[in-house]
């Protein structure tokens, strides 16, 4: 079967067994019986309380449970009632994230409008959009949110602003010709699509598709099959957390067997082995990463940049590829005169004189063949016109240097009012108003050049008027080449002084004034951007709705398209295989007329070249790509509701600059993450050392579960929060994008892990023997506070790669604020009796708590005389 758009008007309505008064009710009911309503599809939820039983689906949390159930069985409620806690609040934390996550299709819902004009059965009615159905007759005027897919029967000066779909805000032109071929989305003139605004005319439409088989429809259901990516850090996290798990649970049976096997009572031996799964387990660490996470959200908020999803933050930090919409984030979204060519020359609009009258003509024509105005700053009308006003303004004599108009547009046209007009029609592509100026009656007219330029007998020049010549027009069209290989856009101007009246026949035997040069110019701080996205080892594509040609030309200006790359359609992509395009995927740097499918298509092939992507957008076509990326970016301006729900992060001043500040951040954010990470399971380590060397040894449990949970959730938590809040280097752009497949813990991250633990751990041993000269009580007491400073202290060693007189405390006053807070709390454990109580901590003398604080510092004193003397991190 045809495209709907290559078929004509009865066609169409044969194929649909519909007619021009509509369908009658029972073929109604039979069709909506068949077809189902005019609703997209969503998929089913979750509850909430679903979502927060789902939170303990892991093994770490079930270790955890296990441990607060022996805990309570063996009399010690205050263990477990710490346990609970922890993971209950930590459950809370994630339901909440979850709950207020993506709800695009509810969004794309609300793009329905809720009535709409049918003809059934002669009659006109006005029903809920719910109940239309294909084959149905609407009628659409302006103001009109269009409720399902349609062909065009008949156009009545229809213009709709489809920039939801295409991404393109200028108005589209319809018209109810038959098209042929294949023929992009945006360039269907004479379908009308769900979710479009009519903005100027009327129309009558046959209903082609509702619901999910309409545009939008398919964008739901790409939406719907599109899931979401965990990043980098959730991978590397969850990886470690099923090993960390498996190896607790045999480690932690091993030991039990062992006790029992020495003869140790089966609860002791119980006990023993959950000291251990709680010393093993970093209870704090989803905490910390959210929090730290939250942090940069913070940061990033004040540089207009609005995370949405807490985990896309440190996604940001290994981002190699963002695909980036142009009208509006690279571009200023504001059309604006650049050259202009008349009398031979090409000027700049400041050039311009209001004393030369050749000059004077082109301006005369440029605002009274003119239907747009500026009011208090704000464009009302076409782009493209609205420039020609503001160029108006920037000519010398029409403005004082105050920047005061001693002569306005609306003052121009007062004077030589209209006296007929013919209004701008795409078949044409002229429009032409007439007035009387100096007493004659002047035709003024501008429109494409392929059009005006042969109705042009003459030609004006400083000199004067004269014939135009061949020469004249050879070189006018050289001129309009070199203005569309820029993508710029040409609009040419031209007059008559005649007193026939103003009709189709009218528009001819003019005399040329001269070619208008405009475009939507980039954005001044997004060519830096560009320039220090390449420096971070990031590559910027470009993907947008406009013409090849003005996209290329853009994409240069900003230092997107270099030498050698390549630039494609949508079209061309469609014929395109996977195979091909993962072959020329990384020479492609600028995508254009595309489709919401192209962009699923080319984040997709990136991807598989195993890229982290961001994807830029701002419309309904941009949701699903926004949602299949890794970071999808909306824009907070100009975007839909939809792109905005789809999306992880939000720009609120819609500036590719803010992506790279964004980058910037995440990368500052992933290594402050990665720090907190290294300060917590190198911590961990030494207390898992400890248990495992008591338990082969055959000495005492060193630690309570109390007392591990206090070190684990309050005075780990502090330094771990303040190395959170550290500020990154000058240089972290400079840096190259980090591997996503490499994860978090890599040999070096490993290494130094190890070798940090085994010197707190050996310093915790010698205490524990120290205590054990007094009793097993006083050596469970010392190990415990040794452990805990020893961990405070190691906070200032995981704040950076460089020692921490070489950082100062300044930069980050939070890790010495942390130590102070931890310092505060190890003492009212050792002097008050409440302390002592909670946490099982025996009476000790100066000299024992002496000994504490001698050896809690050894281990940073070697980390750090280790990054003095060397400037490398091996610890």
């Amino acid at each position: 079967m045809k495209n709907w758009y290559e078929m004509n008007q009865q066609e169409v309505l044969d194929v649909m067994h519909s007619r021009r008064d509509g369908l009658d009710e029972q073929e109604v009911v039979n069709i909506r019986a068949e077809k189902g309503l005019n609703k997209l599809e969503e998929t089913k939820q979750k509850t909430p309380l679903a979502i927060f039983l789902s939170q303990f689906a892991d093994l770490l949390v079930i270790i955890l449970i296990i441990a607060a159930s022996v805990s309570l069985f063996t009399g010690d409620v205050e263990s477990t009632l710490v346990i609970v806690a922890v993971l209950i609040l930590n459950a809370i934390l994630g339901t909440v994230q979850t709950v207020n996550a993506q709800k695009s299709l509810a969004a794309l819902k609300s793009l329905s409008s809720p009535h709409v004009k049918v003809i059934r059965d002669g009659q006109r009615l006005e029903i809920d959009s719910i109940d239309v159905v294909p084959g149905d007759i609407v009628m659409l005027d302006a103001g009109d949110m269009i409720c399902a897919d349609g062909r065009i029967l008949e156009s009545f000066s229809l213009q709709v602003n489809e920039s939801s779909l295409t991404g393109e805000s200028t108005n589209v032109e319809k018209k109810d010709e038959v098209l042929h071929g294949e023929v992009a989305l945006a360039d269907r003139t004479n379908m009308v699509f769900s979710g479009s605004l009519v903005t100027y005319g009327r129309a009558i439409v046959v209903v082609t598709e509702t619901g999910m088989q309409t545009e939008i429809g398919k964008i739901a259901k790409m939406m719907n099959d599109t899931k979401e990516h965990k990043t980098p850090l959730q991978k590397s996290l969850d990886d470690f957390s099923s090993k960390l798990a498996t190896g607790i649970m045999i480690i932690s049976v091993i030991v039990f067997g062992l006790e029992m096997w020495r003869g140790m009572h089966i609860m002791d031996a119980l006990l023993f082995a959950v000291a251990l799964a709680v010393a093993a387990i970093p209870e704090a660490l989803s905490s910390i990463v959210t929090i730290v996470q939250a942090m940069g959200t913070k940061k990033m908020a004040k540089e207009n940049a609005i995370i949405k999803d807490l985990a896309a933050v440190e996604s940001l930090g290994s981002v190699s590829v963002i695909c980036s919409d142009k009208t509006g984030t690279l571009t200023q979204n504001k059309m604006t005169v650049q050259d202009i060519y008349i009398g031979g020359e090409l000027l700049k609009e400041e050039q311009l004189k209001l004393t030369n009258q050749l000059h004077r003509y082109l301006l005369m024509d440029a605002i009274l063949a003119n239907d747009s105005t500026i009011v208090d700053g704000q464009g009302i009308g076409d782009p493209t016109e609205y420039a020609l006003i503001e160029m108006f303004y920037h000519v010398k004599g029409i403005s004082i240097n105050n920047g005061e108009s001693i002569l306005t547009d609306h003052m121009l046209r007062d004077v030589l009012p209209r006296v007929q007009e013919l209004s701008f029609d795409s078949d044409r592509k002229l429009m032409s108003t007439k007035h009387i100026v100096h007493g004659i009656p002047t035709i003024f007219t501008k429109g494409a050049i392929d059009v005006l330029l042969d109705r042009c007998t003459k030609i004006r020049d400083n000199n004067g008027i004269r014939e135009i010549t061949q020469e004249d027009k050879d070189a006018i069209m050289k001129q309009n080449d070199a203005f569309s290989k820029n993508g710029l856009r040409v609009l040419t101007f031209a007059y008559k002084e005649s007193d026939e009246d103003l009709t189709l026949e009218a528009e001819n035997n003019y005399i040329f004034i001269g070619l208008i040069s405009m475009i939507d110019p980039p954005r001044v701080e997004s060519i830096q951007a560009v320039q220090d996205a390449k420096e971070a080892g990031i590559r910027t594509v470009m993907i947008t709705g406009d013409h090849k040609v003005t996209a290329t030309a853009i994409a240069k200006k900003i230092g997107i398209f270099s030498e050698g790359d390549e630039a494609v359609t949508g079209m061309e992509l469609d014929a395109m295989s996977d195979e091909e395009l993962a072959r020329r995927v990384e020479h492609i740097s600028v995508y254009a007329r595309v489709s919401p499918e192209n962009k699923i298509r080319i984040v997709d092939a990136w991807q598989k070249k195993g890229h982290i992507v961001s994807m830029t957008g701002d419309g309904v076509n941009d949701a699903p790509a926004l949602k299949k990326a890794d970071i999808g970016v909306a824009m907070g301006i100009t975007g839909t509701e939809v792109s905005k729900d789809a999306a992880s992060m939000i720009l609120s001043d819609d500036n590719f600059a803010t992506i790279i500040k964004a980058v910037a951040n995440g990368r500052v954010v992933y290594k402050n993450i990665k720090n907190a990470v290294l300060y917590l399971l190198s911590g961990n380590l030494s207390a898992i050392l400890v248990v495992l060397y008591t338990s082969i040894v055959g000495l005492p449990i060193p630690f309570l579960a109390v007392q591990l949970l206090f070190i684990n959730l309050v005075t780990d938590s502090l330094p771990a929060l303040a190395i959170g809040m550290e500020p990154g280097d000058h240089d972290v752009l400079k840096q190259k994008p980090r591997d996503p497949h490499a994860g978090i813990m890599d040999h070096v991250f490993v290494r130094r892990m190890v070798l940090q633990g085994m010197l707190i751990g050996l310093v915790v041993v010698v205490a524990f023997h120290l205590g054990l000269l007094t009793s097993p009580a006083m050596a469970c007491s010392m190990a415990f506070l040794t452990l805990t400073m020893s961990r405070l202290l190691h906070g200032f060693n995981c704040r950076d790669q460089k020692s921490i007189f070489a950082l100062g405390f300044k930069r980050n006053m939070f890790s010495l604020y942390a130590f102070l807070i931890g310092l505060v709390l190890v003492l009212l454990i050792i002097f008050t009796p409440v302390g002592r109580s909670m946490f099982r901590v025996a009476t000790m003398n100066n000299t024992q708590i002496l000994s504490i604080f001698l050896l809690a510092l050894i281990p940073t004193a070697i980390i750090q005389l280790k990054k003095i003397t060397t400037n490398k991190t091996s610890l």
